[in-house]
């Protein structure tokens, strides 16, 4: 059985070097291998072919052929792909966009509308001195249209805050002419009179709490107080006079409660003891 790591390898004697092929291509030179590719891949946007009308949705699985093309943005390389209809076999090719970080749909499909494309979608020819223009000039737009705004703004609370001056200012008028003395008057009448009312209202309460159904009003005895005749009053007459006498002091002593008889409830006579 051989060593798992060789250290050594056996070269024959007829062996030359100079026969072995390359596989990789020198630096700098076009890389060697086919140009022409099979992969799998997801549909990278949803589109319609122009051939049948079926539409072929974001993320459908497709064995594709993949093309190295010679185009180049900057130093990325710039790939075609090229995939078939689910419905009528027809060829559609699409490849990358590293300028915009999208892909390019070329022919055989339709890309569908997307929202969020419609604004950010460049116009074809355009350069990158056209784009940065384009790009001020809506800044230029959005800025103008944020001033504006703004300047609404501050016109509205400039606004409301002349009406709060203008009331103000017509409250102190009002009140100069009236006098401030006149004003602490009718401030304090107005308490004076709020006193009275609530004075009243006790009054009438207490009426009513304290007075009987036949409009006597009902007094409280004291301890000392009694009949005339300098006997206290009982009990019932206290009630009578509608005095309830105070209740008991209550006593936390322990009580024995007696054992009920069960026997003579059933008619069990206990025999008398003979000692």
């Amino acid at each position: 059985m051989s060593e798992r790591k060789v250290l050594t390898k056996y070269f024959p004697p007829d062996f030359d070097p100079s026969k072995l092929v390359r596989t990789r291509a020198p630096r700098g030179d076009v890389p060697a291998g086919p140009k022409v590719q099979t992969v799998r891949l997801m549909a990278p946007f949803s589109m319609k072919c122009t051939s049948c009308g079926e539409y072929i949705y974001k993320g459908r699985k497709f064995n594709a052929r993949k093309e190295t093309t010679d185009e180049k943005y900057y130093s990325i390389s710039i790939f075609r792909f090229y995939i078939r209809c689910t419905r009528c076999s027809a060829e559609i090719t699409f490849k990358t966009d590293p300028k915009g970080m999208d892909y390019t749909c070329e022919r055989g499909a339709k890309r569908n509308f997307e929202v969020w494309r419609a604004g950010g979608e460049t116009p074809a020819g355009e350069t990158d001195e056209e784009r940065l223009d384009r790009l001020e000039a809506e800044m230029g737009e959005k800025s103008a249209m944020e001033e504006l705004e703004a300047k609404v703004l501050d016109a509205k609370q400039e606004m409301a805050i002349a009406d709060a001056l203008d009331e103000i200012r017509t409250r102190n008028a009002r009140n100069e002419r009236a006098g401030g003395k006149e004003v602490v008057d009718v401030v304090k009448e107005e308490m004076d009179a709020e006193r009275r009312r609530v004075e009243r209202e006790d009054e009438e309460m207490a009426k009513r709490v304290f007075t009987t159904e036949t409009g006597e009003r009902v007094r409280r005895l004291s301890e000392g107080e009694g009949q005339p005749d300098g006997t206290l009053a009982t009990p019932a007459e206290k009630k009578d006079a509608g005095l309830m006498p105070p209740p008991p002091v209550p006593t936390f002593k322990r009580m024995v409660k007696k054992k009920k008889d069960f026997g003579a409830a059933l008619g069990i006579r206990k025999k008398p003891a003979l000692v």
